[in-house]
């Protein structure tokens, strides 16, 4: 029987690879410095096919959880409660975040139990042993690094928490260029400057010009020592997130709702322990160095459930900080599914300067000219950055056209 030829086969690029549990074609994105995957769609430009139905759920899924849980973060960490003349103060940063990341995973195995296509058996969450150590380190920078951003809350405001929190970019370039030696273009380096400049006319000019809430509690602040907290809590941030991007590159093929469930699974095995521990670790050594004193001499688990006991309606604020944050998780990596990385980061970018203005309105704040300047060049720096972005991603998209058309006509 006489041979035929076989059509020409065209090779796909390494960057996208087939997942051995559904079946579908995968690509490997960037964002905010983190790699991301999600399900190669026919071409679109900007997740158009997916329809603007689906654009209002994302958007109004990250606004609506996000900023609620903005609201609560900041109801939570500067409300007094009781007697006026010696309130006490919610300061339990490690319960919350336990409560947080709980949620966080039981939600996140659902959502990866729900995606899984119907007939097709659910991705393990740990599919490979030697994930086990990247995972456990972006446990514990996470874990780690709620304490130190509500520890700054005490002594900086909660406008510069969120501009500082903003300007994630810096510290994930820095460990990127300091420890896996990767080199960016141009505009990095000078969106890295003009954010950077914001913070500091925003921070230089806050001093006592802007006025507390009747809700804030009176206390002595030391804002050289908030802002290092502050500075400590954006390098962990950093480190997570440039971990997490080794995990994404690394071990493929790996979801976002796997590392969303795994993730949150050992945050929760690193906060209980110390919640477990906490009434022995506050009488040594250790315990006075980290100030574990400050939430009782009997550790911060029970000294957040007597808190609540005593004041149960906190209850209520704490549940539902740790439902929206929850919840935002699920609609970012939705909308990463469905839609491209330039509509998260334009969601992203505008959803916070929303959580800006809310928190000036809900809980009184006051900035000066020059303060909202510095949130000028923060907010323009992103923005700047993302028009750029978005502009290689239409010009690769353009080349990749051409080269494919160039292709069809070879065969």
């Amino acid at each position: 029987m006489a041979r035929t030829k076989q059509p020409a086969v065209r090779r796909e690029p390494s960057s996208e690879y087939a997942s051995r549990h559904n079946g579908n074609w995968s690509s490997s994105k960037h964002v905010n410095g983190m790699l991301s995957e999600k399900p190669i769609a026919a071409p679109t430009r900007d997740g158009q096919e997916t329809g603007i139905a689906q654009l209002v759920v994302a958007v109004t899924g990250i606004y609506g959880s996000f900023l609620t849980w903005a609201y609560l973060q900041e109801k939570l960490t500067t409300t007094p409660y009781g007697d006026p003349s010696s309130p006490d103060v919610f300061k339990f940063p490690v319960f919350l975040n336990t409560v947080q990341s709980t949620f966080a995973a039981t939600t996140g195995a659902l959502y990866l139990y729900l995606s899984t296509p119907k007939g097709n058996p659910v991705p393990p969450i740990i599919p490979s042993s030697g994930m086990l150590f990247p995972l456990f380190l972006v446990a514990v920078t996470s874990a780690l690094s709620s304490p130190f951003g509500y520890a700054s809350l005490a002594h900086i405001d909660y406008i510069t928490f969120l501009l500082a929190k903003s300007c994630k970019l810096l510290p994930v370039m820095l460990l990127h260029i300091t420890i896996f030696r990767k080199r960016y273009p141009l505009y990095k380096y000078l969106v890295v400057a003009a954010v950077t400049a914001g913070v500091a006319v925003f921070t230089l000019h806050s001093g006592k010009k802007s006025h507390k809430s009747p809700s804030t509690v009176v206390q002595e602040r030391n804002y050289p020592w908030g802002l290092l907290l502050l500075t400590i809590n954006l390098l962990f941030d950093g480190l997570t997130n440039s971990t997490q991007d080794y995990i994404f590159g690394t071990f493929k093929p790996y979801s976002g709702p796997q590392m969303m469930c795994a993730n949150n699974m050992m945050a929760t095995a690193c906060t209980a322990i110390y919640l477990l521990t906490s009434p022995w670790l506050v009488h040594t050594g250790i315990g006075d160095w980290v100030g574990m004193g400050l939430t009782g001499s009997s550790g911060e688990l029970r000294a957040a459930l007597e808190f609540l006991a005593k004041y149960p309606t906190v209850w209520r604020d704490v549940l539902g900080f740790a439902a929206c944050g929850a919840v935002g998780q699920v609609f970012i990596f939705y909308t990463l599914s469905a839609f491209s990385s330039v509509v998260l980061v334009t969601i992203t970018v505008t959803r916070k300067m929303a959580t800006m203005i809310l928190s000036v309105f809900a809980f009184g704040h006051h900035l000066s000219q020059m303060q909202w300047f510095g949130v000028a060049l923060v907010f323009g720096g992103i923005g700047v950055e993302g028009m750029i972005q978005r502009r290689e991603k239409l010009a690769k998209q353009v080349a990749a056209g051409a080269s494919e058309k160039g292709e069809k006509k070879d065969l």
